[in-house]
């Protein structure tokens, strides 16, 4: 009797082992529910009426970045250039299909990229691409794994064939996008049958959504992840890499003045915003790419100085108060400025944060979309309109360009922050990368509710 109470028990626990193991392993199927602040109107990844979140789940680059910054292939799985970095050519992978099955071809590859960046000349050889420049182009592999170089082919009913991990179902612009799995991904099929986003939704309507089971995963402000971690929430963060700073209007009148600019910088007291608006998290910073990527984020000054802000600020005639635009969907970005008007009346200066609309400086947030340097910093000037930068991928050339950028004080880095997640009961192996964004195709859930 004993010894067969005792197989009871052993066969119960193989049971109940067995259980959870099929309850914790990678199951196909479900529906993952997201929604975003960002209201894109388009699925060109081109279009900066875009949105990376939603364009790098449809399309795939012809090179990808690893986590260290360095270019690791994609659609292309190999690539080489001339020792003056002005010839590049990229072989494709064999059998690349689009999401109605049909092959992605170099033609129609070396086409979209042509698009995107009209600056190169591409085109296409067999089943390679070759693209050339003018100039030599070094960081070249990491600019191509920008998502606004995501290879989207055109229908001819004006909609874009995926090549990415999912396909587009239905999209409203603005509002709603709904994700279908794509069959015929070359790095397989993810495991999420459908992901529902919904877009234009500020933080508050994102946190009651969550509470009451209607998202699956929901945006953080980075002030508030401390206290949902200690509250027992599941947060994905990613490492300190959107760019939070000032961005001056140069046909404002006294915002024209690089004195003036000067010297607002000079007495924004960045430490304390990192301290006590966003709970220190991040990192404050006078530089456009964050320390974890340059290296050299640190030489770039952060103190505050009164005396010489002062000094420039006296050397403008009078103007009349400046106004800085935030974002109203935001309660940070509100606070933030609210923080830069009262340190700016330390030398004088009036500042009047404003809701949105024209304004003499604007408070900007831009994602890097890019662990490389070369990458990130060529994004942040197309971004904030600082002009093409044919980032070099050495050290000290980097921080040459990055020096350049900055020298006018036409924009003011004021600190590097994380994207953040608060994530569901359901959801199963969510990554944030460092640069962050998020890559779903290995991401499933737990059965439907």
């Amino acid at each position: 009797m004993r010894r067969t109470v005792s197989r009871f028990l052993a066969a119960s626990l193989l049971l109940a082992c067995l259980a959870v193991h099929a309850a914790t392993r990678p199951r196909y199927g479900g529906t993952l529910r997201i929604e975003l602040r960002v209201s894109p109107n388009s699925l060109d990844p081109a279009d900066r009426n875009s949105a990376a979140y939603l364009t790098s789940l449809l399309f795939d680059e012809l090179v990808g970045v690893s986590n260290d910054g360095s270019p690791a292939p994609r659609l292309a799985r190999a690539w080489q250039h001339t020792d003056d970095f002005k010839h590049w050519r990229f072989s494709l992978r064999p059998g690349l299909k689009l999401d109605d099955g049909s092959p992605l071809t170099a033609g129609a590859v070396a086409s979209a990229l042509q698009t995107t960046a009209p600056d190169l000349r591409v085109k296409a050889a067999a089943d390679d691409i070759v693209i050339d420049s003018d100039s030599p182009r070094p960081s070249l592999a990491a600019e191509l794994a920008l998502p606004r170089h995501a290879i989207a082919i055109r229908r001819p009913d004006g909609g874009f064939a995926a090549s990415g991990p999912f396909r587009v179902a239905s999209f409203q612009s603005g509002r709603h996008a709904e994700l279908r799995a794509n069959d015929f991904c070359w790095a397989g099929r993810p495991f999420l049958d459908t992901i529902q986003i919904d877009f234009n939704k500020n933080l508050r309507e994102q946190a009651l959504d969550f509470d009451l089971g209607k998202a699956d995963a929901v945006e953080v402000s980075p002030d508030q992840i401390r206290r949902l971690a200690q509250d027992g929430r599941r947060v994905a963060a990613s490492a300190p890499t959107d760019l939070l700073a000032l961005a001056f209007d140069p046909h404002h009148a006294a915002a024209g003045d690089a004195r003036l600019r000067q010297g607002i910088a000079l007495a924004i007291d960045r430490a304390a915003i990192q301290s006590v608006l966003l709970q220190r998290q991040g990192e404050v910073s006078g530089a456009l790419l964050p320390q974890w990527i340059s290296g050299y984020a640190f030489l770039f000054p952060t103190a505050v100085d009164l005396t010489t802000a002062r000094q420039l600020r006296n050397q403008v005639a009078a103007f009349a108060p400046l106004t800085l635009a935030y974002d109203p969907s935001d309660p940070l970005s509100r606070a933030i400025a609210e923080r830069i008007a009262v340190n700016a009346r330390d030398i004088n200066v009036a500042v009047q944060p404003v809701a949105n609309g024209t304004a003499d400086m604007s408070l900007v947030r831009v994602a890097l979309d890019s662990p490389s340097g070369a990458g990130a910093l060529a994004n942040v000037a197309a971004s904030l309109d600082l002009g093409a930068v044919a980032a070099p991928t050495a050290p000290d050339q980097l921080y040459a360009s990055e020096r350049d950028l900055l020298a006018p004080a036409q924009i003011i880095p004021l600190l590097h922050i994380p994207e953040a997640f608060v994530l569901g009961p359901r959801v199963r192996n969510w990554t944030e990368p460092p640069a962050g964004g998020f890559p779903l195709a290995d991401v499933w859930v737990e059965g439907e509710r």
